[in-house]
C-alpha cells in the first residue's frame, strides 16, 4: 500500500502587507497514522462542557469575533485549552517560517525567500520526504504568493507528483485547523521577545515564561 504524506499550510499576515511580520506554517502527518481518535475525544470535551463544536480559528476566538461572539473569555480560553491537548496528542510535524516584512522590497522577494527556506526544510530531512510515495499539500490558496512557494518547492526537491487538494474531509478540515494554531503560538513568540505581545496574548498565555514554559514547549515538541 502507498505511504502517503499531507502537508497542511497556514499563513500569517495580511494581503495588504500592512503586518509587521509573515509567518507560513506546514503541518506533516502521515495518512497512516488515524487521528479519529484524537478528533473524538476533542469533540466530547467540548460537548461535555457545552461549548460549540466549531470550526477552530485562533484570530477571531481570542478577539472574540465572528463564531466566538457569543462566548466570553473563560469560555473562549477553555476552546484554546482544549485544542492545545488536542494538538498534543496528534502524530504530526511541523515547521514554521519567520519573515519580517520590512526585509522584502516587494511580494515577489518574500516569495523567492519561502520557496526556498521550504526547499532548504525538504532538503535537510530528505530521507523523511522520499519515504512516502505520494505527497498531497492542502491549501485554500488564499494568498498567491503562498501558492507560488509551494509549487517551486516542494515538487521540485521530492521529484514526484505533488497534488494540491482544498479541504474534502473533517480530518483534512481538522489539520488544516492545527496549522492555524501552530502559526499562531509561532506569532505569539515573535511578539513576545519583540515586547508587542499585548493584552490579548497576556490574557490568554500568560507572561512570556508562562507562554514559553506551556503554550510553546508543548508546540515545539510536534517541531519536525
Amino acid at each position: 500500500m502507498a505511504k502517503e504524506l499531507s502537508i497542511f499550510v497556514d499563513e500569517s499576515g495580511d494581503r495588504g502587507g500592512k503586518a509587521r511580520y509573515y509567518l507560513l506554517t506546514l503541518v506533516f502527518h502521515d495518512q497512516a497514522d488515524s487521528i479519529a481518535e484524537a478528533v473524538t475525544g476533542y469533540e466530547a470535551k467540548l460537548a461535555r462542557t457545552d461549548l460549540p463544536n466549531i470550526p477552530f480559528h485562533s484570530e477571531p476566538l481570542m478577539n472574540g469575533h465572528k463564531d466566538y461572539e457569543f462566548l466570553n473569555i473563560e469560555q473562549r480560553k477553555v476552546m484554546l485549552a482544549y485544542f492545545s491537548s488536542f494538538v498534543r496528542k496528534l502524530p504530526i510535524s511541523y515547521i514554521t517560517f519567520v519573515y519580517r516584512r520590512s526585509q522584502f522590497e516587494d511580494p515577489a522577494r518574500l516569495m523567492e525567500r519561502m520557496g526556498r527556506d521550504i526547499s532548504s526544510a525538504m532538503i535537510e530531512h530528505l530521507g523523511f520526504f522520499q519515504s512516502f510515495d505520494d505527497v498531497k499539500v492542502y491549501y485554500d490558496n488564499g494568498q498567491d504568493i503562498v501558492k507560488q512557494a509551494l509549487d517551486r518547492s516542494v515538487g521540485k526537491v521530492l521529484s514526484k507528483g505533488v497534488v494540491r487538494r482544498r479541504k474534502t474531509s473533517m480530518t483534512d478540515y481538522r489539520l488544516e485547523q492545527v496549522a492555524d494554531y501552530l502559526c499562531t503560538i509561532e506569532l505569539a513568540l515573535v511578539k513576545y521577545e519583540a515586547k508587542e505581545n499585548g493584552e490579548t496574548y497576556n490574557k490568554f498565555f500568560g507572561g512570556i515564561g508562562s507562554f514559553k514554559r506551556n503554550w510553546l514547549k508543548q508546540a515545539r515538541s510536534k517541531r519536525i
